[in-house]
């Protein structure tokens, strides 16, 4: 990774402008940056094979020590910087990292270009033993987080086939990223790609539509990439003038309802396309023009992709997980990866849904059991179910006559993430279950039991 990250910073000129907010950062200060932070970095022991968790807020900063800990040949374990204590002792015991970089200070939610950071060596931290050099987590049937690791080779291919994809940006383009650079569509397609190809990563104050709009107007932007979420918000506040140089969009990270996409097209006079990936996997489809919808795009070049007894799966020469938890998703070469879907005339992937306990929220996976195992942790609940219609809904059994769902909110807020949180909490004396004694998970069915 050392190598080809060295490449990417040195491929384009002094003055090639890379990142855009209130301010633009060339590649030739960038290159600067890098090296002073790896400077800073190997003055406090990292180096190659070094393992540092990273939870650093949306930044210039954050960008920077992803380079930085990658050019000195370092493993990087990626950690969104909303997870709330708790859940990051999880990941740091799961993953062992030497070092932990974040930032001074709790993030507002919005893109900060510059962050102070906080250097900690862990003594409980262990080195990298493989050729791993990226670390994400991925939730499991089981809700214990998945550790996934990407190698070096992995995630060239995958920046390269950015590159080979039809319609994607290129050299001296702009591309509006909303999507969190802390993640793998961000990471890959966004900042690895551009930083290949040439293209300048504009960045939007905050993920509301007003500036949204204001980015793409005022930097000009060729493209935008985000997830239905911002897409949705963009269709309810249309403003053609502001996208007027857009020339394409797509989504990443969710799957798009066709509501949406629907609303955006009629919003803004041109359909909105996608990218279907995995954590796993990283990018495997990619229409840009929307054309093939319902499908998600024929496979990109560098995959093979089946329909198996009604799953998608993908080829790939080893495990993608560092720990045995994963092995009921590979096995024989192939990886399940929890959709259903089929495989259109034209040749491009359909999704029909998910096959297991992972629901998507506004790009992030939220694995529900690990929604209903907070749950049953109260010494009140007795029995509890998650389930995601558009929204997560929780159903909680209790035997209690003075647990509220205002009690049962505020539980969940000081131990999941906020993108984990129910939107609502319903509290039944029993909930209801199949004539086989089994918890009902119907989503209509349980509210028709409210």
């Amino acid at each position: 990774m050392r190598e080809f990250v060295t490449d990417l910073l040195r491929r384009h000129g002094d003055d090639v402008p890379v990142f855009t907010h209130d301010h633009t950062v060339t590649h030739g200060r960038l290159r600067e940056s890098v090296a002073a932070e790896a400077g800073l970095f190997a003055a406090s022991g990292v180096g190659e094979g070094s393992t540092v968790a990273v939870q650093v807020p949306p930044s210039f900063t954050q960008l920077e020590v992803v380079l930085a800990l990658w050019s000195l040949g370092a493993r990087v374990i990626s950690i969104d910087h909303r997870l709330t204590p708790l859940e990051v002792d999880v990941l740091r015991d799961l993953a062992r990292p030497q070092y932990v970089v974040r930032a001074a200070g709790r993030g507002d939610g919005a893109f900060r270009e510059r962050c102070e950071l906080v250097t900690e060596r862990r003594s409980d931290g262990v080195p990298a033993l493989t050729r791993h050099r990226l670390v994400q987590f991925s939730s499991g049937s089981t809700g214990t987080p998945k550790v996934v690791g990407r190698s070096t080779e992995s995630i060239i291919r995958e920046v390269m086939r950015f590159g080979a994809a039809e319609g994607m940006t290129q050299r001296g383009e702009k591309l509006l990223l909303l999507n969190a650079t802390a993640h793998s569509f961000g990471l890959m397609g966004g900042l690895l790609h551009s930083l290949a190809a040439g293209v300048e990563l504009v960045f939007a104050a905050r993920p509301t539509a007003d500036d949204i709009l204001r980015a793409a107007a005022v930097h000009e932007v060729d493209f935008v990439t985000g997830l239905p979420f911002h897409f949705a918000l963009l269709a309810q506040a249309a403003d053609r003038s502001a996208f007027r140089t857009v020339r394409a969009a797509f989504a990443g990270g969710e799957m798009m309802p066709p509501e949406v996409a629907e609303a955006f097209g009629r919003a803004y006079g041109f359909p909105v396309g996608e990218c279907f990936g995995t954590t796993e996997t990283g990018a495997l489809t990619l229409d840009v023009t929307g054309a093939s919808r319902p499908a998600v795009g024929r496979p990109l070049t560098d995959t093979t992709i089946r329909v198996h007894d009604g799953l998608v799966e993908v080829a790939l020469d080893e495990s993608p997980y560092l720990r045995d938890d994963g092995s009921d998703r590979y096995a024989d070469g192939w990886f399940r990866t929890g959709d259903r879907g089929e495989f259109d005339a034209r040749g491009a992937l359909r999704l029909l849904g998910r096959a297991d306990s992972l629901a998507v929220v506004r790009g992030s996976k939220v694995d529900l059991t690990e929604v209903e195992a907070t749950l049953r942790a109260h010494p009140g609940v007795t029995e509890a179910i998650a389930v995601h219609d558009g929204v997560i809904e929780a159903y909680v059994g209790t035997e209690s006559d003075d647990l509220s769902s205002l009690d049962l909110a505020g539980w969940c807020r000081d131990r999941l993430a906020e993108f984990k949180l129910p939107a609502r909490v319903h509290v039944l004396r029993a909930l209801p279950r199949t004539a086989a004694g089994k918890l009902v998970r119907n989503p209509k069915a349980l509210a028709a039991a409210r």
